[in-house]
């Protein structure tokens, strides 16, 4: 199967759309952004390097081009029922990219490549999201229920390296000690729709001083909080930085995506003072046009917290940053 072309798929920035592809396992529809798919190959089981020891999920290692990459079988790792599926049926290997790494997921096929907006995709339920789910959200799409999958989760729970860079806890007293002050009187703002990464972007920024910090998990409830501060910062007459100096945003979330509220706040007059960071697995050399396109202050690639913690800093005038 061929790869996919990134030319055809290019959507304008700033419109809060996205192109999802639909692909199911078992009779389930699932969804995934297309900005985190190279390609789709033919699943081949004679391929497979089998690793052993490894969980259920893990099918082993593949050889593509000349590289190993992870192989996981979506269905199993999320304990999904087999369903008598046709016998023409053939199964297909989805090779993803995200968080500058590559790895494939086996899945029972593919059906098309939706165009929608953010709007109409749901976020979880907060009682299911406190369980911190390997979905993000969901979508009805010609009345069917389509999960949006949380690859980055899944890919942490075999490879706790690939989730955020979190050992920056360790050093996060020696960050306070030589920035308490000006950090602690810094007041942000952090829309995240995964809840593992939202809290542990939070549990991180409040141990390196940044305590003053409101979470929001989509886009579109955090742009409502910002008109409101953007509102009584102008009854009061008084500078909106007074209520909000910095704004971290995923760019993948339900509602609003990150590009589209960035775009938001830069394009407002009073609002545009803000420093607004996007942090996203979905940074790359294109993503960054993006990024700059719609104004963003600054940009980095999950898990890189120690980096974002930096590129904060610099932002915010705090002495002692360094980010080239």
């Amino acid at each position: 199967m061929t790869e996919l072309s990134k030319q055809e798929i290019l959507l304008e920035t700033g419109t809060n759309e996205m192109e999802i592809i639909e692909f199911y396992l078992a009779t389930q529809s699932f969804g995934l952004n297309v900005q985190k798919l190279k390609e789709i190959i033919s699943y081949n089981e004679e391929a497979i390097t089998v690793v052993p020891g490894s969980s259920p999920g893990m099918l082993g290692t593949l050889l593509l081009r000349g590289s190993t990459i992870p192989l996981i079988d979506l269905k199993s790792h999320l304990v999904l029922k087999e369903a008598d599926l046709d016998e023409d049926v053939r199964r297909v290997v989805l090779i993803c990219e995200f968080n500058n790494r590559v790895n494939g997921f086996k899945v029972d096929g593919v059906n098309m490549i939706h165009r929608v907006s953010w709007s109409d995709v749901q976020p979880m339920a907060p009682f299911i999201d406190q369980y911190q789910p390997r979905f993000t959200g969901s979508i009805n799409i010609e009345g069917r229920e389509i999960l949006i999958v949380d690859l980055e989760h899944i890919i942490a729970e075999f490879d706790p390296e690939a989730d955020l860079d979190f050992e920056a806890e360790l050093h996060a007293g020696q960050m306070l000690e030589k920035v308490p002050h000006r950090r602690q009187k810094m007041k942000l703002m952090l829309a995240e729709d995964s809840s593992l990464i939202r809290a542990g972007i939070a549990r991180v920024l409040n141990g390196a001083g940044y305590c003053d910090l409101i979470t929001f998990i989509d886009g579109e409830d955090c742009y409502k909080r910002i008109l409101q501060l953007k509102k009584e910062a102008q009854e009061a007459n008084e500078s909106v930085l007074k209520y909000l100096n910095l704004l971290i945003t995923d760019i993948e979330m339900p509602k609003m995506d990150g590009l589209t509220l960035c775009k938001k706040i830069k394009d407002d007059p009073v609002l545009r003072e803000v420093k607004v960071i996007l942090f996203s697995s979905l940074i790359n050399e294109q993503m960054a046009v993006k990024c700059d396109s719609v104004g963003a202050d600054g940009y980095a690639t999950k898990p890189q917290i120690p980096y974002l913690v930096q590129m904060m800093d610099k932002h915010l005038g705090i002495a002692g940053a360094d980010v080239s």
